[in-house]
């Protein structure tokens, strides 16, 4: 896992909007784009369209409405997050 990886799974045990977790994490869009998709890829979070419509994985777009996503860390995504510290 690396550093951006870990920080930005550090910011999702709660529910968080896009712009919520760029200012949390103070990453550029493309960067935290780069790592939202690896997250994704690995099953590590989840998507929401909105606070209360978790989004299945085949329907989520990141390179179109990545900032329009709420994301939260995935019971894979946390052991994997807790596992490193």
């Amino acid at each position: 896992m690396s550093d951006h990886e870990y920080d930005v799974l550090d910011e999702l045990y709660f529910l968080v909007s896009f712009q919520e977790l760029k200012t949390s994490v103070g990453m550029e869009e493309d960067e935290l784009l780069s790592v939202l998709t690896k997250l994704q890829k690995k099953d590590w979070i989840k998507c929401f369209e909105e606070p209360d419509v978790e989004l299945e994985s085949k329907d989520v777009d990141l390179e179109i409405n990545f900032r329009k996503y709420h994301y939260l860390a995935t019971k894979t995504g946390l052991k994997a997050h807790t596992s490193t510290t």
